[in-house]
């Protein structure tokens, strides 16, 4: 299992060593002694699993301290643009988006610490996707940004015309009027 750093600090892709032979393929997606001796220390207390078809775009969503969740984030079938956006205010790159490519092929997967707001678009036909978090899901503590904010200009890889978003997500604020405490 290897780290790949991004441009934006504590957000890291996590590429784990895939066996594969005449059978098939097999790797661990996560080993807390892995992690932990790639520095990177959380316990996790909840899966999320979602699927989705082509055109459907999730988020971004985070949730507010003290119910803050670092979430690992990959895709079981299919292939999205995953996206994470920094919400910590004393940080050199708030207010700015990553995205990367994740799919059953390449078997990425992005760690998206507390303090960003997360997304995905689906760019298949179909995506079953699973998360894990380090908080349980508490409503109150919900927030999120609209995903066609101008400031943010995140590539979807998709017409954002012909999307399919939620009634929820489509009313959220752009990041200068969202309501995150971080």
């Amino acid at each position: 299992m290897k780290i790949e750093e991004t441009y934006i600090k504590d957000l890291v892709i996590v590429e784990p060593t895939v066996f594969g032979d005449e059978r098939g393929y097999f790797f661990e997606s996560y080993s807390k002694t892995k992690f932990d001796d790639l520095g990177i220390n959380i316990e996790f207390v909840q899966d999320n699993q979602s699927f989705s078809k082509k055109g459907t775009l999730r988020g971004l969503h985070y949730q507010n301290p003290p119910f803050a969740q670092t979430k690992l984030v990959r895709v079981l079938e299919g292939e999205i643009i995953d996206v994470a956006v920094d919400l910590r205010k004393d940080s050199p790159t708030y207010g700015k988006a990553f995205s990367v490519l994740l799919s059953a092929e390449n078997k990425k997967q992005l760690l998206v610490p507390q303090g960003f707001a997360h997304g995905f678009s689906v760019i298949s036909e179909t995506a079953s996707v699973m998360y894990k978090c380090d908080q349980f899901y508490n409503k109150a503590s919900e927030g999120g940004i609209k995903y066609d904010d101008p400031s943010l200009n995140i590539d979807w890889g998709m017409n954002l015309e012909e999307a399919i978003v939620s009634e929820k997500d489509q009313i959220l604020p752009f990041i200068e009027n969202c309501n995150s405490l971080f």
